[in-house]
């Protein structure tokens, strides 16, 4: 039996790709003509993208259309060539981001996105190049609190590859899931699916050079946590908790995890949430609430810095609804404590920077 090209590609026209419902051939996937060396037959197929996910089921259809439309004699070779250039390998994503700084919580509740979001803030208004992704994949909430709920992302191409682009407010770059799903419906996602969206807002974006790079993390720990870990070089966690004993002792073990021997990353501080109730009208009083220094004698106990106590205040929570982080009113009470905060973090990253070696990727096995 003598081969050549028009047979191959003949039996490529039965082959319909998923992602544009159209034939191989129609879908200009043949990126060259095949080459044939009696019985061997060599075929190269375009995709679109590496991760494309009809890549694997396309390229068995392709052989097998072969065997069936010309004989299951033909030895079939199948490479792949992708249009936009593959994701760099971990270890190398982000290379033009200087610090990556965790702000977590050992739960729920005690105002860690506030505290992320205002940070972000009060970083790019001391002149900082500043990306904040919003890495709680199921309760997402810093699109409500720039006020962006309602902006579309795009793609834009940069050096060969199709890269999101972020949404930029404040001084601040900022990418969250909150702004691929319907904000009214749950996201009822397994585990694998979380973590590979995640993959994509950090690998798959333009975050471009950034001096600091925050990431508000779901509370507690998760699979969530893990990836981050896996993927990214984190420079630091700063843990938030407010004054009372039951949240102390979930920071505690926010704490403990990045401590543990085989994630290692450095704690630069704690803050202090809702530290003491201040009312408008009696500027120079203090309520403490939930209990006081609760967080000053934990940062003492395990040898942390305690880097801001943050009053509550009604405007707090209205400027996030609003959309308008309170750190951006520099003449409050809590705009000041949010700067003095972000002044606070640059210090211990660059102390940690000095003294410490960088971080090493966590090599968890799952």
């Amino acid at each position: 039996m003598t081969l050549y090209p028009k047979l191959i590609i003949d039996a490529l026209e039965s082959v319909i790709y998923a992602g544009t419902k159209k034939n191989l051939i129609e879908s200009g996937m043949l990126a060259d003509t095949p080459s044939i060396d009696g019985m061997k037959v060599r075929v190269v197929l375009l995709f679109p993208r590496d991760t494309d996910p009809f890549l694997k089921s396309t390229v068995k259809a392709a052989e097998a259309a072969i065997h069936y439309h010309i004989s299951p004699d033909v030895e079939v070779t199948i490479e792949t060539e992708f249009k936009s250039k593959p994701r760099p390998e971990v270890g190398k994503l982000l290379p033009q981001v200087k610090n990556i700084v965790a702000v977590s919580s050992g739960k729920g509740g005690v105002g860690k996105s506030t505290v992320a979001a205002n940070l972000a803030v009060s970083l790019a208004r001391l002149g900082y190049r500043v990306g904040l992704l919003d890495t709680d994949i199921f309760g997402p909430s810093m699109p409500k609190m720039f006020d962006v709920e309602h902006e579309r992302v795009y793609a834009t191409e940069v050096d060969g590859r199709q890269l999101i682009v972020p949404i930029e407010k404040y001084g601040v770059k900022m990418l969250s899931i909150g702004f691929f799903v319907d904000p009214n419906t749950a996201t009822l996602w397994r585990g694998g699916m979380a973590t590979s969206a995640l993959k994509q807002l950090i690998a798959d974006a333009d975050w471009g050079e950034l001096d600091y790079f925050i990431l508000d993390t779901p509370p507690g720990t998760s699979d969530i946590h893990l990836t981050l870990l896996q993927t990214l070089a984190i420079t630091g966690a700063i843990i938030v908790s407010t004054p009372q004993q039951v949240a102390l002792a979930d920071a505690r073990k926010g704490i403990d995890m990045y401590r543990n021997d085989k994630v290692n990353v450095p704690i630069l501080g704690l803050v202090e949430n809702m530290a003491y109730f201040t009312p408008a009208e009696l500027p120079n009083n203090k309520y403490y609430i939930f209990g006081k220094d609760g967080c000053k004698r934990l940062a003492e106990e395990m040898n942390i810095p305690l880097l801001a106590q943050i009053p509550l205040v009604a405007s707090v929570c209205e400027s996030g609804d609003a959309g308008k982080p309170i750190s951006l009113n520099v003449d409050s009470v809590t705009g000041q404590s949010f700067l003095s905060f972000a002044q606070a973090v640059v210090t211990v990253v660059n102390r940690r920077n000095k003294e410490l070696a960088p971080t090493k990727i966590v090599g968890i096995k799952e």
